[in-house]
């Protein structure tokens, strides 16, 4: 299986030219869009998205991952890189730090691998979306060892204090881990304090709160409404415990 998370969203042309690269270069494969509004050139907080989302992939899975303002430049390389049996494939750019950081096995390779034609701008289409085909199918492209090091994951916390995502609903995600937290303990956001909820409608209407989502982060969010319009907020905004 492959699975992609970019920030193409589904509007334009490009997450339909991906997976016709795909289809094309791994028939039959089943390709699964995990996200495609991830947080548009901003690797670093959708390292955060991306590590929980990937945790739930089963194992041999192959993640298409494609957060890259780099694109095209010299010093942005393409890997490989493989977390506890799944593989990723997409710019060596903080992209897959995350899930690295909290894997038990990890190791990563640059892709030397070149199409015979690449265009500046979409290497989503005509690097990465190769490669990850080739992967699928099983065999492996023309590749360099770079592994991990310690040093790699500096800059890198396990947890991030910042909104990391608003979905469609309003709905702010941030970049802590629920569990983490005290269980009836607040968030603090743009001068507003939250309260812990286990649901939505544990609130009335209206009313702001705070629980923990699907993937086990802190999100905070309006019974029927929109938090990151009430409160104005963007992908950075800090939170404070």
């Amino acid at each position: 299986m492959i699975v992609t998370f970019t920030d193409f969203g589904v509007t334009g042309p490009y997450l339909g030219q991906v997976r016709l690269a795909l289809a094309r270069e791994a028939p039959g494969v089943p390709v699964v869009d995990l996200l495609a509004d991830a947080p548009a050139f901003n690797p670093r907080a959708s390292a955060y998205v991306l590590a929980p989302l990937a945790a739930s992939l089963p194992q041999g899975t192959v993640c298409l991952a494609v957060v890259d303002p780099g694109v095209g430049t010299q010093e942005r390389r393409p890997v490989i890189v493989e977390a506890d049996g799944r593989y990723f494939v997409g710019p060596d750019n903080g992209l897959f730090h995350v899930l690295a950081k909290r894997a038990s096995m990890r190791e990563r390779w640059e892709v030397l691998w070149h199409p015979p034609r690449l265009s500046v701008t979409f290497h989503g289409r005509d690097l990465f979306a190769p490669v990850a085909a080739r992967l699928a199918r099983g065999e492996w492209p023309e590749a360099r060892r770079l592994g991990w090091a310690g040093e790699d994951f500096d800059g890198w916390p396990d947890e991030l204090t910042e909104v990391i995502y608003l979905d469609p609903y309003g709905n702010v995600m941030t970049g802590l881990r629920a569990a983490s937290l005290v269980a009836n303990g607040r968030l603090s956001l743009c001068g507003r304090i939250f309260e812990r909820a286990r649901t939505f409608g544990d609130v009335p209407p209206g009313h702001a709160l705070w629980y923990e989502n699907s993937l086990g982060l802190a999100e905070i969010a309006v019974n029927r409404g929109s938090a990151a319009q009430l409160l104005g907020l963007a992908v950075g905004t800090p939170v404070t415990v």
